[in-house]
């Protein structure tokens, strides 16, 4: 039987990838002939601990070291994925949060800091996606193959959220973009979606899920009431890097336990 998710053996890059969600979807990817996983991550040891783990199980995978936030790194980024593994047809944008050195400030009201510490959640979250997709994007216009791009967001970005106000917005930007982004490039077969997750188990979170009282009160807001998993996002990602989705495009999908309802 056909695998529907297949696909395609279009090469992928992963952002982000070394630990969590990002290194879930890399893992998914990898398993549906996949042509071969550029595993990014800020920090290089994660990255290709990931990338042997794709290796080992007979998959092609390489290590690539960038800070999405800066455009130049990126485009170096996305020219030896080129060189080593093929041409990019499919991105996932999953870098986030407040990128490999979070400021020691961030924890405070946004009005207390200032674009300093700002900067660190929209160079990340809103900038990253910009930069990865503009690096990738002529390459896939070239081929006119399909290309997929899937960008990894939050409820915050949707919801609003009490003490994430900047990343939320860069979020929320990020999703616009991605829809702008699919109006552009549908006539050349690439189709642009986004995925909003809520609370998921992460090496990020563990300090949140380890105490019991506050995963309760968590949890009362949820349908399902349990945190989210890597491959409960990592399923629907690769649902929209496959040709199972050809016809989606432009959409936020959220994967959430129920967190939040779309229409």
């Amino acid at each position: 039987m056909d695998d529907i998710l297949s696909l395609g053996g279009r090469v992928a890059l992963v952002s982000g990838a070394g630990q969590g969600v990002g290194r879930q979807v890399a893992l998914h990817l990898a398993a549906h002939d996949c042509g071969g996983v550029a595993v990014n991550d800020y920090h290089l040891d994660r990255a290709e601990a990931v990338a042997e783990e794709i290796r080992a199980e007979g998959g092609k995978a390489i290590a690539v070291q960038a800070d999405v936030s800066d455009f130049e790194a990126v485009k170096a980024m996305v020219a030896k994925t080129a060189a080593e593994l093929g041409p990019i047809g499919v991105l996932v944008n999953n870098a986030g949060n407040l990128g490999a050195n979070p400021p020691a400030e961030a924890a405070k009201p946004f009005w207390e800091t200032g674009p300093e510490v700002w900067n660190a959640a929209i160079g990340v979250n809103l900038y990253g996606v910009i930069n990865c997709v503009s690096a990738v994007i002529p390459g896939m216009i070239a081929r006119q193959a399909a290309g997929r791009i899937v960008t990894i967001i939050s409820d915050a970005g949707r919801y609003g959220d009490s003490g994430m106000e900047v990343y939320g917005g860069a979020k929320a930007g990020a999703a616009g973009f991605t829809r702008g982004a699919a109006r552009t490039l549908g006539r050349h077969g690439i189709t642009a979606n986004s995925v909003a997750i809520a609370a998921t188990r992460t090496p990020a979170t563990v300090r949140m899920f380890s105490d019991p009282e506050r995963m309760k009160r968590q949890f009362e807001r949820y349908i399902i009431r349990r945190p989210g998993e890597p491959t409960d996002i990592a399923n629907m990602v690769l649902f929209l890097a496959s040709d199972a989705s050809s016809w989606i495009t432009g959409q936020t999908y959220p994967v959430n336990g129920g967190f939040t309802l779309a229409l």
